[in-house]
């Protein structure tokens, strides 16, 4: 077994002796939305001293039909990012789906995420990895985890380690998804910090017609359950009103629930570390 190297990103540690959280909307919506959502998550998380990385998608480029809400795309949605960067002093995530994008986008952000339909994308997979910033990838709903191994090489032909795998669930039949926990052990074995998207484990891809649906009211438990299995960060989004979400509303939890929550995995974490 590889031992486990931490990934520091500014002040927040993937790895470390606190439970490291990723928050945010699924898509950007609005400057005003997405500034006053990270206000809130910036706020609750110096109240509860836990670790966090703002983040939030300009462009969601796998949204279920052409008539889905995508985002304000790359130039409009990196700045906005930006200023949540500069105004609050957070790390920032993002997803980038083609090459083109790895560069640009690391230049604002301090993680870019490989989307889980995308994980095995060569081209994408090395670009990010050129860009030196810390590199999230989604494990595919399709890969087994051990089968990560071969996405971190990619990565790491690049000289570039700063790698953290998320676990978001595996395919079990027809619009439906499994969060299998020893996948999130057998990742680590990897050498890698590992997180758990506790969110997107309960989607139902596909699963509303031309969206997907959701059993989020299963979340929260499924990442405690993460956490006792012992994880390295939480991946959660969220919303000030998840039933007018643009994107994933039947899987964010609430953030007025948030702070219960991550309390809860904050003793968690610490009894089983």
């Amino acid at each position: 077994m590889a031992k486990m190297t931490p990934v520091k990103v500014g002040d927040v540690t993937f790895g470390g002796k606190k439970l490291a959280f990723i928050a945010g909307p699924c898509v950007i919506e609005s400057v005003e939305g997405t500034m006053d959502l990270a206000a809130k998550l910036v706020r609750l998380a110096a109240e509860l001293d836990v670790p966090l990385v703002f983040k939030a998608s300009f462009d969601k480029a796998n949204r279920t039909s052409v008539d889905s809400y995508r985002g304000p795309g790359l130039v409009e949605g990196l700045a906005i990012l930006q200023e949540v960067r500069d105004r609050f002093h957070v790390p920032v995530l993002t997803d980038i789906h083609e090459p083109g994008q790895a560069a640009v986008a690391g230049e604002v952000c301090d993680i870019l995420q490989i989307p889980a339909f995308l994980c095995r994308q060569t081209d994408l997979l090395v670009a990010a990895g050129e860009t030196g910033k810390v590199i999230n990838v989604k494990k595919g709903q399709f890969l087994a985890p051990e089968d990560m191994v071969n996405v971190i090489d990619k990565i790491a032909s690049t000289g570039n380690t700063k790698i953290i795998l998320t676990e978001r669930g595996a395919s079990f039949g027809y619009h439906n998804l499994v969060a299998d926990m020893r996948s999130l052990l057998i990742m680590r074995e990897l050498g890698y910090p590992v997180v758990f998207d506790a969110t997107h484990s309960v989607q139902r891809p596909g699963g509303a017609g031309k969206t997907s649906g959701g059993d989020g009211r299963w979340a929260p438990a499924l990442a405690r359950a993460a956490v006792a299995t012992g994880v390295d960060g939480i991946f959660m989004e969220t919303h000030v009103n998840p039933a007018e979400a643009l994107s994933d509303k039947a899987n964010a939890v609430a953030f007025k629930d948030l702070k219960k929550l991550w309390q809860t995995l904050g003793a968690i974490h610490a009894l089983v570390r």
